[in-house]
């Protein structure tokens, strides 16, 4: 095999021009996720919410936004996880049993799926596991391999660890150095460090595969950020993950902007969506303390709280509540009463955030910049979000998507203070 040519996300690359290019259009490259649906660790872990988002949701946001692929499938054994790759906007493959077992390989998967896609030049292997990779990364990588020539490109990452030589049990042995001189132990910034394999993608021509192999040919590694190489495999527990994804992790084409206006639906969103009539004929509503500490605290951090209802609510009992809020009821079009607001405050779309859970709130969790609904909403809000909450309705899901706007506003900050 040849030597691996050093590729960086650091470094300064030019990014194909995707319109009339000639060698994209004579090339079909195709992404391929395998997420089967048996997980020695996590059940179905690939589609597990990892910061209101699926966990494959990540990388298939990346894959459609990079723009360099001819189809983005999703190998698969298991009803939901299709399910969720569909939402995302990829195809799938049913693939056999033959190669969902424990013992199958990422190269039988990728051997089947080729078996019946006879238009697919290169295979860009891309791991579920891998949810802080970002277009740019993929980008770079499909200009080595269509323009640079090569016949396949990994991943890496840089990491500054020592290795010492393992002794095995019952061996009267000594441990030796590996990779390091005790005598003369370099300082961190002295030493280049090593690169290892992050198992974030494996791009490789159809040819290579053919002869069994996923690196070869003409061979070269990409490193990647180290921030970058999150694998929930080997990584991290699930609360950190969020942590470094929130942090990150590729949130869209459009930059991020700070929230201003948080528009809330009454009924199962701010309560469960039950309600409670006295024997005199009045209404009487429930809500989570800790859905009007989250409400208190957006509105101490300056965002304009306001909730909205297609029913008739009582405003006296609303009142009751003390929760400080707008409140608009007997609503007809949610969309046409939150454009009004954006407006009246001066806004964009992209400092809207938008808490629902039904089939009418669907237009305005498409266009707000920020929109969440609580884990009981319909599947229509569902799959028009970009987070699913934990809590359902009336149930902390306010609170929640509260916190995960701090964090997110921490992110648009931190990127406003870069030089």
């Amino acid at each position: 095999m040849a030597a691996a040519v050093r590729a960086s996300s650091s470094s300064t690359v030019a990014v194909p021009q995707h319109s009339g290019d000639a060698e994209r259009s004579s090339t079909h490259m195709a992404a391929l996720i395998l997420a089967r649906g048996g997980s020695k660790g996590i059940p179905l872990k690939n589609i597990k919410l990892l910061a209101g988002v699926p966990l494959i949701g990540w990388v298939l946001r990346a894959a459609l936004d990079s723009g360099v692929f001819q189809s983005i499938w999703v190998s698969t054994d298991h009803d939901e996880i299709e399910k969720v790759a569909k939402q995302f906007g990829a195809q799938v493959h049913r693939r056999s049993s033959e190669v969902s077992k424990d013992s199958s390989t990422s190269l039988d998967a990728i051997v089947e799926f080729l078996q019946y896609h006879d238009e697919v030049d290169v295979v860009g292997n891309i791991q579920a596991t891998s949810p802080c990779l970002h277009p740019t990364d993929l980008i770079r990588v499909a200009k080595m391999i269509r323009e640079d020539g090569f016949d396949s490109v990994f991943s890496v990452v840089r990491r500054h660890q020592f290795r010492w030589s393992e002794i095995k049990k019952g061996v009267c042995d000594v441990t030796k150095p590996q990779n390091l001189n005790p005598a003369k132990r370099p300082r961190r910034q002295d030493w280049d460090g090593e690169l290892y394999e992050n198992g974030s993608f494996y791009f490789a021509k159809r040819s290579l595969i053919d002869k069994g192999y996923l690196q070869g040919g003409k061979m070269a590694y990409y490193e990647m950020r180290a921030e970058h190489s999150v694998d929930i495999d080997v990584d991290i527990d699930w609360p950190i993950a969020e942590q470094r994804v929130l942090r990150f992790g590729y949130f869209g084409k459009e930059a991020l902007k700070e929230v201003k206006l948080l528009v809330c639906t009454i009924d199962g969103c701010l309560t469960t969506g039950h309600i409670y009539v006295s024997e005199d004929g009045k209404e009487v509503l429930s809500y989570d303390v800790r859905d009007a500490v989250g409400i208190h605290l957006l509105q101490k951090r300056g965002v304009e709280v306001r909730l909205i209802s297609e029913r008739d609510c009582s405003l006296k009992t609303l009142s009751a509540m003390k929760l400080g809020c707008a409140v608009e009821v007997s609503v007809a079009n949610k969309l046409h009463i939150v454009e009004k607001w954006r407006k009246e405050l001066n806004l964009c779309w992209k400092e809207v955030a938008y808490l629902g859970n039904e089939e009418s709130d669907v237009e305005c969790l498409k266009k707000a910049g920020m929109s969440a609904v609580p884990a009981d909403s319909c599947p229509a809000a569902q799959k028009a979000t970009n987070y699913i909450c934990k809590c359902n309705g009336g149930r902390g899901a306010i609170r929640e998507f509260a916190e995960h706007i701090f964090l997110l506003m921490e992110k648009v900050n931190s990127a406003g203070k870069k030089p």
